[in-house]
Order: C-alpha cells, then sequence, then structure tokens
C-alpha cells in the first residue's frame, strides 16, 4: 500500500497523532508540529509497499518525540521551578478522533501528564502505544525497534512504576478506562465551588473546599513572575489565590472550561491568555492545582 500525506490519510490520522505525541512531550504546539512534519516527510519520500500506514505513521511520530526530548533534555534540566504540560483547552476545534481511545480524558489530565514523566522516553512509548491507544506488542515492537518480548516487559515495568505512585481518583489497574460520570460530576462540583468562593473572599469555603495536606504547582518557566517552589497546605493555597485576585490586572476575565479533559479554568487580561489552572480532585476535595503562568505555555490558546 503507498502513502502518500494526502488530505485524506491527514485527517484520519492527525487526531491519533497528535494524541500520542502530545502525551509524550506535554506540548501542544511542539505535538502538532511534530505531526505536521511526519506528513511533510511522507508526502516528499513517498514510501511504496507500506502495509499498515498508521502503525509507519506512528513510528515516524515516535521517533521525532523521542528525538525532540533528547535535545530538549537539557533545557528541561535548568528549568526554573516545576515543570508542566501545555494546557490542552478543548472546544469545537480541538483535534478528535471517531475511535474514543484517543480521547480518554484521564489520560490527558495534568496529574497523569505529570506521571507518565516519571517514565524513561521509551518505556513512555510503549506504555501509551499499548495502554492508550490498545497497540498489540507486535505493532508496538515494529514502532519502537525492539522485539514483542521486550515491549511486554517494558509495558510492565512502565505499568509497575505508575501504580507505586499514588493519583487521586484513578483505577490503577484500568488506567484507560473511562472516567466514572459520578467522578466527573465531583470534580466539576468542587472547581465550582473553589471558583465561587474565590471570587467572594469566603476563605472558609476555600479551606473546606482544599484539601488540608493539598500541593499548588506554579510553572513560570523564569519567564515571569510565580512560585518556583510547590506551596503546601490549604492555608497558604488559599492565601496565594487571594493574593492573587487582589492583585488582578485591568481588564481581568475568566473563563470555566474543558482543559486536559478535566474542569479548569483559563484567565485572561483584555481578552488575552493569562494564566491556566486545572485540578487534581480526591474524594469531593482539591488535592491539587497546577497553575501555567508561562507565557511561552499560552501562546496556543486563542484569545477572546
Amino acid at each position: 500500500m503507498e502513502l502518500t500525506g494526502t488530505a485524506e490519510q491527514y485527517g484520519s490520522y492527525k487526531p491519533l497523532l497528535f494524541s500520542l505525541a502530545y502525551r509524550m512531550l506535554g506540548s501542544v504546539t511542539e505535538a502538532e508540529d511534530i505531526v505536521q512534519e511526519a506528513f511533510l516527510y511522507v508526502n516528499e519520500t513517498k514510501p511504496d509497499h507500506i502495509l499498515n500506514p498508521k502503525a509507519y505513521l506512528c513510528k515516524i511520530v515516535t521517533h521525532r518525540c523521542i528525538d525532540h526530548l533528547r535535545s530538549a533534555s537539557k533545557q528541561r534540566e535548568v528549568y526554573v521551578g516545576p515543570w508542566l504540560p501545555e494546557p490542552l483547552v478543548m472546544n469545537d476545534e480541538t483535534p478528535k478522533g471517531p475511535d474514543e481511545l484517543y480521547t480518554h480524558k484521564e489520560s490527558i489530565s495534568t496529574a497523569y501528564l505529570l506521571l507518565l514523566q516519571q517514565l524513561s522516553w521509551t518505556e513512555r512509548a510503549v506504555f501509551l502505544l499499548r495502554e492508550v491507544l490498545q497497540y498489540e506488542y507486535n505493532e508496538i515492537a515494529e514502532i519502537v525497534g525492539k522485539s514483542s518480548a521486550n515491549c511486554r516487559q517494558i509495558f510492565r515495568r512502565a505499568k509497575s512504576a505508575l501504580t507505586r505512585i499514588p493519583m487521586a481518583d484513578t483505577d490503577q489497574e484500568k488506567t484507560a478506562a473511562p472516567v466514572k460520570p459520578a467522578l466527573l460530576e465531583q470534580a466539576s462540583g468542587a472547581v465550582e465551588q473553589f471558583v465561587q468562593a474565590l471570587l467572594s473572599g469566603d476563605v472558609n469555603a476555600l479551606l473546606n473546599i482544599i484539601k488540608s495536606d493539598a500541593v499548588l504547582y506554579s510553572d513560570g518557566g523564569g519567564k515571569v513572575n510565580a512560585a518556583v517552589r510547590p506551596i503546601h497546605g490549604v492555608e497558604r493555597i488559599a492565601m496565594f489565590f487571594s493574593s492573587l485576585l487582589a492583585k488582578a490586572p485591568e481588564g481581568f476575565s475568566y473563563s470555566v472550561t474543558s482543559v486536559n479533559g478535566d474542569i479548569g479554568i483559563v484567565t485572561y487580561t483584555h481578552g488575552q491568555p493569562l494564566n491556566v489552572v486545572t485540578f487534581q480532585v480526591q474524594e469531593g476535595q482539591i488535592a491539587s492545582i497546577y497553575l501555567v503562568v508561562n507565557p511561552d505555555k499560552l501562546r496556543h490558546i486563542p484569545a477572546i
């Protein structure tokens, strides 16, 4: 079968390839660039006799992601403050695939993407191809250039590593299973209560909705003022957000929307994205808060 990178193939495979690249990299813009480069490469080289175009494209994207991660590893080592993935603000234009395996919401949550960072690049690729995209081991072996038996071992090692790391409201034995509606409603309710308490200045309500041992991670990347260390404890987190709101710039507005498959908040100043907040909810309370203020990670978010 010839693979020519036609518009039809681009439309068919782009959601899958983007979902793979984004989970590998944690970057919307870099994932989009790599997927685009993969199709340009295929269109220019016009390889013949490709028996499985989807697997071939996944192989190209996986290798390009690993090459990118290698080249960026030094930058990550000197990154100022906590590193958080670029927020994926979901809207009608967000890439979607006909197969719901591409869009398991829990596997694009901020907390999940941070867990994936604990894996090596090869482990991450094997884990995603198997757990999220449901590839067979022989297909994964072709993509990553290892034997089926080796891929099986890598997957087990990766899954075992992730299972040892606590993750709120996630079934560790079925990490790609759909999130239960009750948990989604619970998370939405907690975030809505958080927003209302913050806007009304109700500190007691904030203390009730945020877990006592919650942690706030703030990613400014050294580009803007941000906490360079995680903020621990509900009182300090409540004080941080109260201070942040009190210093809100002129033209401040916000939108509660879907971010990384969960309910999140996008704030704006004069219609330009200012920061994005996502949450990890456990038993009806907010356990972790992720605040992205690095302007480089907000460029892909449209103004309003």
